[in-house]
Formats: structure tokens, sequence, C-alpha cells
């Protein structure tokens, strides 16, 4: 073998090791996962947890893990426009979670993470009768997802790993005060790329 020969041997082991090391794996079982796989949600700190198929199968009942984790659905719906503006959130780039208390929570991503607010029960309720579809949002791992900003017009029921998704896109992207020239094209984009999904 050459030295170039070995040289190039030496750099793709190394690279290989990166990879490995970046490669994403389960939070229960550290097993690989693969680039398209399910998620928990962890209840108790509020965070998406990456799970590998045999693990998320422990998961797929209500009740698994004594509710600790649940297992985030992969459905999305695109909705006619729904009137948020009735729920008191001062953003047109925000997605509202239903818990199993009966409250609603409101989160708009911004430079900082996620900014929250306790949305009026009798408000989401009266949004709701004006959209059926809204009963069927899964509390804590389904949202209602929405962009009006910019003259945008989005409406989704989503899995809350698209919330933090979306967030984190902004966070990523965002410049300066207002934003910078990256973060609302990245955010159409965003949005232009959500497909439905049974």
């Amino acid at each position: 073998m050459t030295v170039d020969g070995a040289l190039a041997r030496l750099i793709r082991s190394a690279s290989d090791r990166t990879a490995e090391a970046e490669a994403e794996v389960c939070d229960l079982c550290a097993a690989p996962v693969a680039e398209e796989h399910h998620h928990l949600y962890d209840t108790g700190h509020a965070e998406v947890r990456c799970v590998c198929g045999p693990c998320s199968v422990l998961f797929a009942g209500r009740e698994a893990g004594d509710g600790h984790y649940r297992l985030v659905p992969r459905r999305r719906l695109r909705l006619p426009p729904v009137d948020t503006e009735a729920l008191g959130v001062p953003v047109g780039l925000a997605f509202f979670v239903p818990h199993p208390d009966g409250t609603v929570t409101a989160e708009g991503p911004s430079p900082a993470g996620a900014m929250r607010w306790e949305v009026d029960g009798a408000a989401w309720r009266q949004v709701a009768a004006g959209c059926p579809e809204l009963a069927s949002v899964e509390p804590d791992v389904e949202a209602l997802l929405v962009n009006t900003v910019r003259g945008m017009d989005h409406h989704w029921i989503v899995p809350i790993d698209d919330c933090f998704r979306m967030v984190a896109l902004v966070r990523r992207e965002w410049r300066g005060l207002s934003g910078g020239g990256r973060v609302w094209p990245a955010v159409e984009r965003f949005f232009a790329d959500l497909t439905e999904r049974p």
C-alpha cells in the first residue's frame, strides 16, 4: 500500500468514526436510529426524545410508562383558516398545545427559544367549536400550528416534534433585532415542506 493509500484509508476511518459519533441513537437503549424515526414526548421535562422502532412499540399505549413518556403521533392535517386572534396570543407564528387537564398553552419561537402563554380555556373552546378537527388533537403530543406572518395563512394539526423543529429553525436562522434576511424565508420553506400524513 502506498503512503497516499494509507493516508486516504486513515482519513476514511476517522471520517467513519466521526459520522458514527454524530449518528443519532435511541435515547432509551442507545441503538442507532434511522434518519426517519419515532419520537417520545417526555411529559416531565417537556422534551422530545429520539426512539428506535422496538422501543417505540413499548410506548404505543397511552398508559405505557405511567404517562411519563408519550409516543408522538405522525399525523399532519392541513386545516381551513382558524380564528386564533381570539386566543390572545400577540404573534402570528405560534403553536397551541392542549393538555390532559383541559388547559391550553401557546408557544411562539424567538431567538432565545420558545415564548409561552396560557390560553383562556373558554376562548379555546370557542375557537375549537368553529373548527371541529381541533377536538381530535391529542393532548401534549399534537398541536395547532399557525403562521399568519407576512401574509401567510397556514393552519395545521401537527406532531409536537414539528413544532420543536420550527422553534429550533427560528433560533438558528435569526440575526439581529428583526431576524435578518434568512429567518422568514426559512420559515416559509418549513411550511411549504409540510405534507399531510394520516
